[in-house]
């Protein structure tokens, strides 16, 4: 490839094809790299088109009664779990009535994750506010002990005309350190549509 001469008279180098063709590998691996992020994820729509999130590849939906709305789990690891539940409020409520992040997070703390008599303990580790698509949205961490094994679990939740809904993700504290990334990349793709 020969690019033209500037005006000043100087003259530029050509790019030999073998430096062309690595500079041309590295543009491709790079692109490819960015777009891994999103791999291994597929996209879940509700049947009223109301909200979506993406899963990971290789997952299964299962069907429940008087649980979640929405699960799924995967083949291989059957004790990671992702779960939708929707969950009346007052339809004058916003996430802000409902409280802090923090505030929020320990009551589902204390009511779904760990009630009383259990027998599970859980820590809220984190919780954070962040806006999404005009939303306000609380992403929560949690670090859940069992009588047997511990886990994690991530979950996200946001109100929208009277229902909250809290997305969460879990799995065994020994698989977290490879599935932290994914699990946030999920949780954060929750959208509300309509």
């Amino acid at each position: 490839m020969v690019f033209p001469q500037p005006r000043t008279g100087r003259r530029t180098r050509q790019i030999s094809a073998p430096l062309s063709a690595v500079v041309a590998l590295a543009l491709a691996v790079l692109l490819s790299a960015c777009s891994a992020a999103a791999a291994g994820l597929n996209s879940f729509q509700s049947p009223d088109g109301r909200y979506a999130f993406l899963y990971p590849t290789g997952w299964t939906r299962v069907q429940v009664s008087d649980g979640p709305q929405v699960v799924f789990h995967d083949l291989i690891n059957a004790d990671e779990t992702l779960s939708l539940v929707i969950s009346d409020v007052n339809a004058t409520n916003s996430l802000d009535d409902l409280g802090s992040a923090v505030a929020v997070g320990e009551k589902l703390r204390r009511v779904v994750i760990a009630p009383e008599g259990s027998g599970r303990e859980a820590e809220l580790v984190e919780a954070v506010e962040r806006e999404d698509g005009g939303r306000t949205f609380y992403d929560l961490e949690y670090a859940v002990h069992l009588n047997d094994r511990d886990r994690h679990e991530l979950a996200t939740v946001v109100v929208d005309r009277g229902r909250l809904y809290t997305l969460a993700a879990s799995t065994n504290e020994r698989r977290w350190p490879k599935v932290k990334t994914l699990f946030h990349q999920v949780i954060s793709s929750f959208t509300l549509q309509i």
